[in-house]
């Protein structure tokens, strides 16, 4: 726990060095993070024509089991209210890429499933990803063993690690 310290005339003083530039090295890592996702999404997008959020969207129902999800899971992974998350499924839909169905174990559910042009579309993306990634992150990094440390040391201090429920759960 960082101390709060006080002047000699009682005022709180700033941080001491050692905290400061801890505060300095997080808020570069996570602006950085912040801004070279927004380039890596923007790559996929120029190449695809795939929004961020369509994007994201495909590659979470890419990755889950029978490439379908509950819509609240989808609403959970992209930060999205439910209306907001509304909205991008509307677009997906009338883009033939998802398509609302019930859930078979919950009627109250509704689950967002990747249709056949879905799972191309989100494939293309998806190599469209892996080419930025390699040339934005993985290059500079030094390669590969550098970027794979990196992810999992980023990973093993997620407080919440992505879990992906059942049905309905």
């Amino acid at each position: 726990m960082t101390e709060i310290h006080t002047g000699t005339d009682g005022e709180v003083a700033c941080p001491r060095t050692a905290d400061l530039e801890l505060l300095a090295r997080w808020d570069g890592l996570q602006s950085g993070f912040r801004r070279v996702t927004d380039q890596l999404l923007s790559d996929v997008e120029a190449r695809s024509g795939l929004a961020p959020s369509s994007f994201q969207a495909l590659w979470f129902l890419m990755t889950t089991p029978e490439r379908s999800a509950p819509m609240n899971q989808l609403a959970g992974t992209l930060g999205f209210t439910t209306a907001g998350t509304t909205k991008v499924a509307d677009r997906l839909t009338e883009a033939g890429l998802i398509e609302r169905r019930p859930c078979r174990s919950d009627r109250r559910v509704t689950l967002a499933a990747l249709t056949e042009r879905g799972l191309e579309v989100a494939a293309t993306a998806a190599r469209a990803l892996a080419d930025a990634l390699r040339e934005r992150v993985v290059a500079p990094l030094g390669g590969t063993e550098r970027f794979a440390a990196l992810a999992d040391a980023v990973t093993a201090v997620d407080p919440a690690p992505p879990g992906r429920p059942p049905c309905g759960a």
